[in-house]
Order: C-alpha cells, then sequence, then structure tokens
C-alpha cells in the first residue's frame, strides 16, 4: 500500500515576507524558450484544503547565477496564454484518466 503524499511533486517557496508556502507541481510546459508550472497550494489541516477553491498558480523558472527562482507570472496576456494552454492539458489528462 503507498501513501499518497509519495506521488505528489511537492515544492516549497519563501515569499517576501519571508513566510514558506507549499505547492503540488501539478503540471509543466514550455512556451516562447521558458519553462512554466501549474502549482496547486498544499495545506497543513485538512480544513483548509477544503476550503480552498482549487486555484492554481503559475511560475516562471528563471535562472540567476546558476540558481533557479519560481517568478510569478504578472503579464496579463501571457498568463492567460498559459492558463488556456494548462487547462486544455487538464482536460486531457481528466478525460484520458475517466477512460481507463
Amino acid at each position: 500500500m503507498s501513501n499518497e503524499n509519495e506521488e505528489l511533486d511537492l515544492i516549497t517557496l519563501v515569499d517576501d515576507d519571508n513566510v514558506e508556502h507549499t505547492f503540488e507541481i501539478i503540471d509543466s510546459l514550455e512556451h516562447d524558450g521558458n519553462a512554466y508550472y501549474a502549482l496547486l497550494p498544499v495545506y497543513d489541516e485538512e480544513e483548509d484544503q477544503q476550503e480552498d477553491e482549487g486555484e492554481y498558480y503559475i511560475f516562471q523558472t528563471v535562472e540567476e547565477d546558476g540558481e533557479e527562482f519560481l517568478l510569478e507570472v504578472e503579464d496579463d496576456t501571457l498568463l492567460d496564454k498559459l492558463a488556456a494552454e494548462f487547462e486544455k492539458r487538464f482536460e486531457e489528462l481528466f478525460d484520458g484518466a475517466e477512460e481507463e
């Protein structure tokens, strides 16, 4: 029997206020030579997880001085394009999972 948490690809990010936030990497893609991740918040409390509306966040990978960072995508036009691509991929994933 496997533990569900072993299957999750988790990442911890630190915000500007030095607060850690844990996310599940639900997908990644490349667009115009840049890599992007779709991240879903993970909560310590089950109640908080249930109250979450299921929104995910899109971050771009950026390399600086040999280190990789994730930055929020702030360009609304780009964000809309990426969200549309991620949504298309999610639909394909879930449609394929339902057929099995």
